[in-house]
């Protein structure tokens, strides 16, 4: 009881950290116009410049106006684009803010000095690494379309060439690894995925849960819940990336920290105790919503919006199905002891909800709770 006691507190004390959104960039070229721009996270700068002057914890554009130079500084040296085999100087332009999914960013308008981009060329991408090795640099052709492409501390340094920018390759390739790095460190999907795993090898009736005594028929009702799940969320994925339904985000976010606490104290007070894969489905819905947030600013600058989809969502499956690879044998065995459904269970499954609920509060009121 201890050691899972010690687990609620653990998930509970990484509840700030976990209910936001993957430090992320978006950079835009215009190759023919040789004219950039650079979305950065306000919050990202914060952290790195201390744009926050008075320390009350709300970004003024009156701070960041003030700090333009050293915004502009601390980005463009941290960002290289070479051609014909010299690097191109990067002239900052007007400085502005735009809104994304998960907050404000600030707009850094820059302009190329160098011969053309039409030939072979590269991007070196340095941002915010050496911070967070989470960090994700999101890069588009504006204007000509071209191959969207993903930077992260292992792939820091690519080149694109119009002779390949059509290859379809390369971007299955790069959004695929996003998928897989997105579902893994997308916290409230896994402990979602997680909830509907934990009764895995157990069956309930008026008495409680008790274990089915067969992999083979857990292996069957897991295989249900994950394949329902994957079926909603896929379909609710590309429609959202291919602007076909648009929620707003905040609401989108809130109801997925819902879907985590309701999965979890379904566990505990199973209404829906035989009924998991329409559970896993209904919710898997508005998970797809959410998976696809980090698709929907680069897809449009994108000449194959579809081959970068089916890589992300491949990606995703893939993640996901590593997860329950790991998990699905070790819940199955637990499953045979007696303690595991009213202790180990119960106790996991309350502290997933607990940390829901407060991920729930801070994004339908987006606010911090200062909990811990």
């Amino acid at each position: 009881m201890k050691n899972w006691t010690l687990l609620c507190l653990w998930l509970c004390c990484s509840a700030p950290a976990m209910a936001h959104k993957a430090s992320d960039s978006y950079l835009s070229l215009d190759p023919a116009r040789l004219q950039g721009r650079w979305d950065i996270a306000l919050r990202d700068l914060d952290y790195a410049l201390g744009l926050d002057a008075n320390g009350d914890g709300a970004l003024t554009w009156g701070e960041l106006r003030n700090m333009s130079d050293a915004v502009f500084a601390y980005a463009m040296q941290r960002l290289s684009v070479a051609s014909a085999g010299r690097d191109c100087a990067l002239q900052p332009g007007q400085l502005l803010v735009d809104s994304h999914s998960d907050g404000n960013y600030a707009v850094l308008n820059f302009a190329l000095s160098c011969p053309d981009l039409a030939g072979p060329w590269a991007l070196d991408y340095r941002l915010f690494f050496d911070l967070d090795a989470q960090h994700r640099g999101l890069f588009s052709r504006a204007g000509t379309g071209g191959r969207p492409a993903i930077f992260g501390p292992d792939s820091q340094w690519q080149t694109f060439d119009v002779a390949t920018e059509h290859s379809l390759w390369p971007v299955l390739a790069s959004f695929a690894g996003e998928g897989m790095h997105h579902i893994l460190i997308g916290y409230d999907h896994l402990l979602f995925l997680i909830s509907l795993l934990l009764p895995a090898g157990l069956a309930w009736d008026r008495t409680g849960w008790r274990a089915v005594g067969s992999w083979r028929a857990a292996a069957l009702e897991v295989a249900g819940v994950v394949t329902a799940f994957t079926l909603a969320h896929s379909l609710t994925l590309s429609l959202t990336a291919l602007h076909v339904i648009a929620l707003p985000a905040r609401w989108v976010e809130a109801a997925i920290a819902a879907s985590v606490a309701l999965a979890a104290l379904n566990n505990i007070y199973p209404l829906l105790a035989r009924r998991r894969a329409w559970l896993a489905f209904g919710f898997g819905l508005i998970h797809g919503m959410g998976i696809a947030t980090v698709l929907l600013d680069i897809g449009d600058g994108s000449s194959s919006p579809i081959a970068a989809l089916l890589g992300f969502n491949l990606g995703v499956e893939a993640g996901q199905l590593v997860v329950v690879a790991l998990a699905f044998p070790l819940v199955v065995y637990a499953g045979r002891f007696t303690a595991y459904p009213g202790s180990v269970m119960r106790w996991s499954s309350a502290a997933i909800a607990v940390l829901a609920c407060i991920w729930l509060a801070e994004r339908s009121l987006e606010i911090s709770l200062p909990i811990f």
